[in-house]
Protein backbone atom coordinates (compact mmCIF):
# COMPACT_ATOMS: atom_id res chain seq x y z
CA UNK A 1 0.00 0.00 0.00
CA UNK A 2 2.87 2.36 0.62
CA UNK A 3 3.87 2.54 -3.05
CA UNK A 4 0.27 3.38 -3.92
CA UNK A 5 0.11 6.25 -1.46
CA UNK A 6 3.48 7.42 -2.68
CA UNK A 7 2.24 7.42 -6.25
CA UNK A 8 -0.89 9.36 -5.31
CA UNK A 9 1.21 11.88 -3.43
CA UNK A 10 3.47 12.33 -6.42
CA UNK A 11 0.50 12.82 -8.74
CA UNK A 12 -1.15 15.38 -6.51
CA UNK A 13 2.17 17.07 -5.86
CA UNK A 14 2.93 17.27 -9.59
CA UNK A 15 -0.47 18.64 -10.39
CA UNK A 16 -0.16 21.18 -7.60
CA UNK A 17 3.23 22.33 -8.87
CA UNK A 18 1.91 22.50 -12.44
CA UNK A 19 -1.14 24.47 -11.29
CA UNK A 20 0.99 26.92 -9.37
CA UNK A 21 2.63 28.24 -12.57
CA UNK A 22 0.74 30.59 -14.89
CA UNK A 23 2.08 32.15 -18.09
CA UNK A 24 0.57 35.47 -19.23
CA UNK A 25 1.06 36.51 -22.87
CA UNK A 26 2.42 39.92 -23.89
CA UNK A 27 -0.36 42.48 -24.15
CA UNK A 28 -2.50 40.72 -21.56
CA UNK A 29 -3.07 40.90 -17.80
CA UNK A 30 -4.75 38.55 -15.31
CA UNK A 31 -6.47 39.01 -11.95
CA UNK A 32 -5.89 36.61 -9.06
CA UNK A 33 -8.23 35.99 -6.11
CA UNK A 34 -7.19 34.40 -2.84
CA UNK A 35 -10.10 32.44 -1.37
CA UNK A 36 -12.58 34.67 -3.19
CA UNK A 37 -10.85 37.97 -2.38
CA UNK A 38 -8.93 39.98 -4.96
CA UNK A 39 -5.21 39.63 -4.25
CA UNK A 40 -3.06 40.82 -7.15
CA UNK A 41 -2.62 41.33 -10.87
CA UNK A 42 -0.40 39.14 -13.04
CA UNK A 43 1.82 40.81 -15.65
CA UNK A 44 3.09 39.18 -18.89
CA UNK A 45 5.54 36.35 -18.27
CA UNK A 46 5.80 33.42 -15.84
CA UNK A 47 3.88 33.84 -12.57
CA UNK A 48 3.48 31.45 -9.63
CA UNK A 49 0.31 30.86 -7.61
CA UNK A 50 -0.39 29.18 -4.29
CA UNK A 51 -1.99 25.83 -5.12
CA UNK A 52 -5.66 25.40 -4.13
CA UNK A 53 -5.75 28.96 -2.72
CA UNK A 54 -4.93 31.40 -5.54
CA UNK A 55 -7.21 31.43 -8.56
CA UNK A 56 -7.03 33.37 -11.85
CA UNK A 57 -10.53 34.80 -12.25
CA UNK A 58 -10.05 37.13 -15.23
CA UNK A 59 -7.53 37.39 -18.05
CA UNK A 60 -7.95 39.86 -20.89
CA UNK A 61 -5.94 41.84 -23.42
CA UNK A 62 -4.97 45.44 -22.74
CA UNK A 63 -4.45 46.21 -26.44
CA UNK A 64 -6.79 48.53 -28.35
CA UNK A 65 -9.93 46.80 -29.56
CA UNK A 66 -12.81 47.57 -31.90
CA UNK A 67 -16.44 47.59 -30.82
CA UNK A 68 -18.78 47.28 -33.81
CA UNK A 69 -22.10 49.00 -33.14
CA UNK A 70 -24.90 47.53 -35.29
CA UNK A 71 -27.26 49.84 -37.23
CA UNK A 72 -29.81 51.42 -34.94
CA UNK A 73 -32.90 53.55 -35.77
CA UNK A 74 -32.74 57.16 -34.57
CA UNK A 75 -35.10 60.14 -34.79
CA UNK A 76 -33.75 63.58 -35.69
CA UNK A 77 -34.99 66.86 -34.27
CA UNK A 78 -37.24 67.39 -37.31
CA UNK A 79 -38.83 63.93 -36.78
CA UNK A 80 -37.04 62.10 -39.59
CA UNK A 81 -36.22 58.42 -39.10
CA UNK A 82 -32.63 57.47 -39.93
CA UNK A 83 -30.39 54.46 -39.30
CA UNK A 84 -26.92 55.00 -37.81
CA UNK A 85 -24.08 52.58 -37.15
CA UNK A 86 -20.65 53.28 -35.67
CA UNK A 87 -17.27 51.88 -34.71
CA UNK A 88 -15.71 52.51 -31.29
CA UNK A 89 -11.99 52.02 -30.61
CA UNK A 90 -11.22 51.36 -26.93
CA UNK A 91 -8.79 49.69 -24.56
CA UNK A 92 -8.67 48.57 -20.92
CA UNK A 93 -6.53 50.84 -18.78
CA UNK A 94 -7.35 49.35 -15.36
CA UNK A 95 -8.01 45.60 -15.38
CA UNK A 96 -9.32 45.58 -11.80
CA UNK A 97 -12.00 48.24 -12.48
CA UNK A 98 -13.08 46.65 -15.78
CA UNK A 99 -13.80 43.36 -13.94
CA UNK A 100 -15.15 44.46 -10.58
CA UNK A 101 -16.92 47.76 -11.46
CA UNK A 102 -19.16 46.46 -14.23
CA UNK A 103 -20.63 43.16 -15.29
CA UNK A 104 -20.24 42.21 -18.96
CA UNK A 105 -18.12 45.18 -19.99
CA UNK A 106 -18.64 44.88 -23.74
CA UNK A 107 -22.45 44.72 -23.52
CA UNK A 108 -22.45 47.70 -21.16
CA UNK A 109 -20.33 49.72 -23.59
CA UNK A 110 -22.55 48.79 -26.55
CA UNK A 111 -25.71 49.96 -24.80
CA UNK A 112 -23.97 53.15 -23.66
CA UNK A 113 -22.82 53.97 -27.21
CA UNK A 114 -26.31 53.38 -28.62
CA UNK A 115 -27.87 55.63 -25.99
CA UNK A 116 -25.38 58.43 -26.66
CA UNK A 117 -25.83 58.18 -30.45
CA UNK A 118 -29.60 58.43 -30.20
CA UNK A 119 -29.32 61.35 -27.79
CA UNK A 120 -26.92 63.35 -29.98
CA UNK A 121 -28.71 62.60 -33.26
CA UNK A 122 -31.99 63.76 -31.69
CA UNK A 123 -30.43 67.20 -31.20
CA UNK A 124 -29.76 67.66 -34.95
CA UNK A 125 -31.92 68.08 -38.01
CA UNK A 126 -31.57 65.72 -40.97
CA UNK A 127 -29.36 68.01 -43.07
CA UNK A 128 -27.09 68.67 -40.09
CA UNK A 129 -26.43 64.97 -39.53
CA UNK A 130 -24.66 64.75 -42.92
CA UNK A 131 -22.57 67.90 -42.56
CA UNK A 132 -21.74 67.60 -38.84
CA UNK A 133 -20.51 63.99 -38.84
CA UNK A 134 -17.01 64.89 -37.63
CA UNK A 135 -18.43 67.15 -34.94
CA UNK A 136 -20.85 64.43 -33.84
CA UNK A 137 -18.00 61.89 -33.61
CA UNK A 138 -15.99 64.29 -31.44
CA UNK A 139 -18.92 64.83 -29.06
CA UNK A 140 -19.54 61.09 -28.76
CA UNK A 141 -15.85 60.46 -28.06
CA UNK A 142 -15.78 62.97 -25.20
CA UNK A 143 -18.99 61.72 -23.62
CA UNK A 144 -18.13 58.02 -23.94
CA UNK A 145 -14.62 58.51 -22.60
CA UNK A 146 -16.00 60.29 -19.56
CA UNK A 147 -18.74 57.71 -18.99
CA UNK A 148 -16.44 54.68 -19.25
CA UNK A 149 -13.66 56.11 -17.08
CA UNK A 150 -15.10 54.49 -13.86
CA UNK A 151 -14.86 51.13 -15.64
CA UNK A 152 -11.15 51.54 -16.27
CA UNK A 153 -11.72 51.93 -20.03
CA UNK A 154 -10.26 54.51 -22.40
CA UNK A 155 -12.25 55.32 -25.57
CA UNK A 156 -9.73 56.46 -28.17
CA UNK A 157 -11.89 57.02 -31.26
CA UNK A 158 -15.50 57.01 -32.44
CA UNK A 159 -16.44 56.87 -36.12
CA UNK A 160 -19.95 57.06 -37.59
CA UNK A 161 -19.91 54.79 -40.61
CA UNK A 162 -23.32 55.18 -42.24
CA UNK A 163 -26.23 57.56 -41.78
CA UNK A 164 -29.10 56.18 -43.87
CA UNK A 165 -32.51 57.91 -44.00
CA UNK A 166 -35.72 55.98 -44.49
CA UNK A 167 -36.69 54.97 -48.03
CA UNK A 168 -39.39 57.61 -48.35
CA UNK A 169 -36.98 60.27 -47.13
CA UNK A 170 -34.35 59.11 -49.63
CA UNK A 171 -36.85 59.40 -52.50
CA UNK A 172 -37.84 62.89 -51.35
CA UNK A 173 -34.17 63.88 -51.11
CA UNK A 174 -33.50 62.57 -54.61
CA UNK A 175 -36.42 64.60 -55.98
CA UNK A 176 -35.15 67.67 -54.14
CA UNK A 177 -31.61 67.17 -55.47
CA UNK A 178 -32.96 66.70 -59.01
CA UNK A 179 -35.00 69.91 -58.74
CA UNK A 180 -31.98 71.73 -57.32
CA UNK A 181 -29.81 70.56 -60.23
CA UNK A 182 -32.42 71.68 -62.76
CA UNK A 183 -32.67 75.03 -61.01
CA UNK A 184 -28.91 75.51 -61.10
CA UNK A 185 -28.80 74.49 -64.76
CA UNK A 186 -31.54 77.00 -65.61
CA UNK A 187 -29.73 79.73 -63.68
CA UNK A 188 -26.44 78.97 -65.39
CA UNK A 189 -28.15 78.93 -68.80
CA UNK A 190 -29.86 82.28 -68.20
CA UNK A 191 -26.64 83.80 -66.90
CA UNK A 192 -24.81 82.54 -69.97
CA UNK A 193 -27.46 83.97 -72.30
CA UNK A 194 -27.36 87.28 -70.44
CA UNK A 195 -23.59 87.49 -70.67
CA UNK A 196 -23.76 86.60 -74.36
CA UNK A 197 -26.35 89.34 -74.98
CA UNK A 198 -24.31 91.86 -73.01
CA UNK A 199 -21.15 90.95 -74.89
CA UNK A 200 -22.99 91.14 -78.22
CA UNK A 201 -24.42 94.57 -77.34
CA UNK A 202 -21.00 95.77 -76.22
CA UNK A 203 -19.52 94.49 -79.46
CA UNK A 204 -22.11 96.30 -81.58
CA UNK A 205 -21.67 99.50 -79.57
CA UNK A 206 -17.90 99.34 -79.89
CA UNK A 207 -18.22 98.65 -83.61
CA UNK A 208 -20.52 101.64 -84.06
CA UNK A 209 -18.15 103.83 -82.06
CA UNK A 210 -15.21 102.68 -84.15
CA UNK A 211 -17.19 103.23 -87.36
CA UNK A 212 -18.22 106.72 -86.23
CA UNK A 213 -14.65 107.56 -85.28
CA UNK A 214 -13.45 106.29 -88.65
CA UNK A 215 -16.07 108.35 -90.50
CA UNK A 216 -15.17 111.40 -88.43
CA UNK A 217 -11.50 110.96 -89.22
CA UNK A 218 -12.31 110.42 -92.91
CA UNK A 219 -14.44 113.59 -92.98
CA UNK A 220 -11.69 115.57 -91.28
CA UNK A 221 -9.09 114.23 -93.66
CA UNK A 222 -11.32 114.98 -96.69
CA UNK A 223 -11.96 118.51 -95.45
CA UNK A 224 -8.25 119.01 -94.88
CA UNK A 225 -7.55 117.69 -98.39
CA UNK A 226 -10.21 119.94 -99.96
CA UNK A 227 -8.87 122.91 -98.08
CA UNK A 228 -5.34 122.15 -99.12
CA UNK A 229 -6.49 121.67 -102.70
CA UNK A 230 -8.28 125.03 -102.67
CA UNK A 231 -5.19 126.67 -101.21
CA UNK A 232 -3.05 125.15 -103.92
CA UNK A 233 -5.53 126.27 -106.62
CA UNK A 234 -5.60 129.73 -105.16
CA UNK A 235 -1.85 129.83 -105.08
CA UNK A 236 -1.67 128.57 -108.66
CA UNK A 237 -4.25 131.14 -109.78
CA UNK A 238 -2.38 133.91 -108.00
CA UNK A 239 0.88 132.83 -109.56
CA UNK A 240 -0.70 132.58 -113.02
CA UNK A 241 -2.20 136.04 -112.66
CA UNK A 242 1.17 137.42 -111.64
CA UNK A 243 2.74 135.79 -114.70
CA UNK A 244 0.00 137.17 -117.00
CA UNK A 245 0.40 140.64 -115.51
CA UNK A 246 4.13 140.53 -116.11
CA UNK A 247 3.62 139.31 -119.67
CA UNK A 248 1.06 142.04 -120.40
CA UNK A 249 3.47 144.65 -119.13
CA UNK A 250 6.32 143.45 -121.32
CA UNK A 251 4.41 142.39 -124.44
CA UNK A 252 1.40 144.48 -125.67
CA UNK A 253 0.34 141.82 -128.19
CA UNK A 254 -0.21 139.35 -125.37
CA UNK A 255 -3.39 141.20 -124.46
CA UNK A 256 -4.93 140.25 -127.78
CA UNK A 257 -3.85 136.61 -127.21
CA UNK A 258 -5.47 136.67 -123.80
CA UNK A 259 -8.71 137.95 -125.30
CA UNK A 260 -8.57 135.17 -127.88
CA UNK A 261 -8.21 132.54 -125.13
CA UNK A 262 -11.12 134.03 -123.19
CA UNK A 263 -13.30 134.05 -126.27
CA UNK A 264 -12.42 130.42 -126.98
CA UNK A 265 -13.35 129.51 -123.37
CA UNK A 266 -16.71 131.22 -123.87
CA UNK A 267 -17.32 129.24 -127.04
CA UNK A 268 -16.30 125.94 -125.36
CA UNK A 269 -18.61 126.66 -122.49
CA UNK A 270 -21.47 127.36 -124.82
CA UNK A 271 -20.80 124.16 -126.72
CA UNK A 272 -20.89 122.16 -123.47
CA UNK A 273 -24.12 123.81 -122.37
CA UNK A 274 -25.71 123.26 -125.75
CA UNK A 275 -24.85 119.57 -125.73
CA UNK A 276 -26.88 119.11 -122.52
CA UNK A 277 -30.37 117.61 -122.92
CA UNK A 278 -31.90 119.82 -120.25
CA UNK A 279 -33.29 123.29 -120.80
CA UNK A 280 -30.67 125.98 -120.60
CA UNK A 281 -30.31 129.76 -120.74
CA UNK A 282 -26.89 131.28 -121.32
CA UNK A 283 -26.06 134.94 -120.61
CA UNK A 284 -22.94 136.46 -122.12
CA UNK A 285 -21.38 139.91 -121.81
CA UNK A 286 -22.01 141.66 -125.13
CA UNK A 287 -19.20 144.09 -124.53
CA UNK A 288 -16.60 141.38 -124.16
CA UNK A 289 -17.66 139.26 -127.13
CA UNK A 290 -16.94 141.74 -129.90
CA UNK A 291 -13.59 142.64 -128.47
CA UNK A 292 -12.77 139.00 -128.23
CA UNK A 293 -13.93 138.35 -131.77
CA UNK A 294 -11.99 141.33 -133.10
CA UNK A 295 -8.96 140.12 -131.21
CA UNK A 296 -9.29 136.69 -132.75
CA UNK A 297 -9.65 138.16 -136.21
CA UNK A 298 -6.52 140.24 -135.83
CA UNK A 299 -4.61 137.33 -134.52
CA UNK A 300 -5.79 135.11 -137.39
CA UNK A 301 -4.99 137.75 -140.01
CA UNK A 302 -1.54 138.28 -138.57
CA UNK A 303 -0.98 134.60 -138.73
CA UNK A 304 -2.06 134.38 -142.38
CA UNK A 305 0.09 137.38 -143.37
Amino acid sequence: MEPFFLLVALVFGGSAIAGSARIVQTGEQALVENLGIYKRKLDPGLNFLVPFIDKVVYQETIRERVLDIPPQPCITRDNVSITVDAIVYWRIMDMEKSYYKVQNLQAAMTNLVLTQIRSEVGKLELDETFTARAQLSTILLEELDESTDPWGVKVTRVELRDIIPAQAVQEAMELQMSAERKKRAAILTSEGEREAAVNSAKGRAEAQILQAEAQQKATVLKAQGDRQQQVLRSQATAESLQIIAKVLQTDPQAKEALQFVLAQNYLDMGTAIGASTSSKVMFMDPNSIPASIEGMKSIVSDGQG
